[in-house]
């Protein structure tokens, strides 16, 4: 989080701007994809290159809300200019239209670090874990596709992980494309 917090605003905005370009050679963004995001912290890598990319390719953008901070528990409401600040600082659309996570063709997730088994280190309240549980139940993986997305020093050796910890399908860096080891339990 120090190393996250080091990064100055020009170095910040040149990392969203190579993120989004990686993305941009993928087949992910396509005109009525189904896209979840999220409204980056200023310690986080941007995400506002790769929000207007996704909008650009017609893509129906998806941003996370917390519902409920006891059952710690998220909906993803679409992008709007209608927004609030939320406890932990981020910025939540508003409006009463949501879709839940398993109709999403993508998400891209934010992370204090990643490994190369795609597991994700979180900031420890279980909102994306809780969410996207349903993934860990399936015999055959139907999506959403998992992309977490960070700066290349956030990929680190290993994570501990347990058994509620859902994983990413691929991580991008500003150094590019991770391909994943496949993950073990």
């Amino acid at each position: 989080m120090a190393q996250r917090r080091g990064v100055n605003a020009a170095q910040r905005a040149r990392a969203a701007r190579t993120v989004a370009q990686h993305i941009a050679l993928t087949h992910w963004l396509a005109p009525g994809k189904r896209i979840g995001l999220y409204a980056s912290m200023p310690q986080e890598l941007g995400t506002q290159p790769l929000i207007e990319l996704a909008r650009e390719r017609g893509c129906l953008v998806y941003l996370p809300r917390i519902v409920s901070m006891r059952a710690r528990s998220m909906r993803f409401v679409p992008l709007n200019p209608r927004a609030r600040q939320h406890d932990f600082g981020m910025l939540e659309p508003e409006g009463d239209t949501w879709i839940g996570a398993r109709f999403l063709d993508t998400i891209f997730c934010a992370g204090v670090a990643f490994d190369r088994r795609g597991a994700r280190l979180g900031h420890g309240a279980g909102f994306y874990d809780r969410a996207l549980a349903f993934r860990r139940f399936r015999n055959h993986w139907h999506g959403p596709r998992l992309v977490g997305l960070a700066y290349a020093f956030q990929v680190v050796p290993h994570i501990p992980v347990t058994a509620n910890d859902v994983f990413m399908d691929v991580i991008v860096t500003d150094g590019g494309i991770d391909e994943l080891l496949a993950h073990e339990d």
